[in-house]
């Protein structure tokens, strides 16, 4: 049973930081591309990073300098390390773990980050 479990999120102000992290099991998670994607109310589902397996980098125009995403293959986890947040970034934050030339694609259940002052 595969299982990604996110965690870290809360309330920050703006500028503040958080660090999410996503647990995951069930699945031999370093050949995986792991990804953190937000949705916020009335919008769609976006990407913002992702990591091969190679340990190859991806972000979102919007996050560019500010989030840093990494991964601890030892302990099957993936961090996304947030910085000078802004109100603009509250959404539920999601973990994917893909693996698309097999078409094998998991999700997380979730995790609120909302900025606020």
């Amino acid at each position: 049973q595969v299982q990604l479990v996110e965690s870290g999120g809360g309330l920050v102000q703006p500028g503040g930081s958080l660090r999410l992290s996503c647990a995951a099991s069930g699945i031999t998670f370093i050949i995986y591309t792991m990804g953190w994607y937000r949705q916020a109310p009335g919008k769609q589902r976006e990407l913002v990073a992702a990591i091969t397996s190679g340990g190859v980098t991806n972000y979102a125009d919007s996050v560019k300098g500010r989030f840093t995403i990494s991964r601890d293959n030892t302990k099957n986890t993936v961090y996304l390390q947030m910085t000078t947040l802004k109100p603009g970034d509250t959404a539920a934050y999601y973990c994917n773990a893909g693996l698309r030339p097999l078409g094998l694609d998991y999700w997380g259940q979730g995790t609120q980050v909302t900025v606020s002052s």
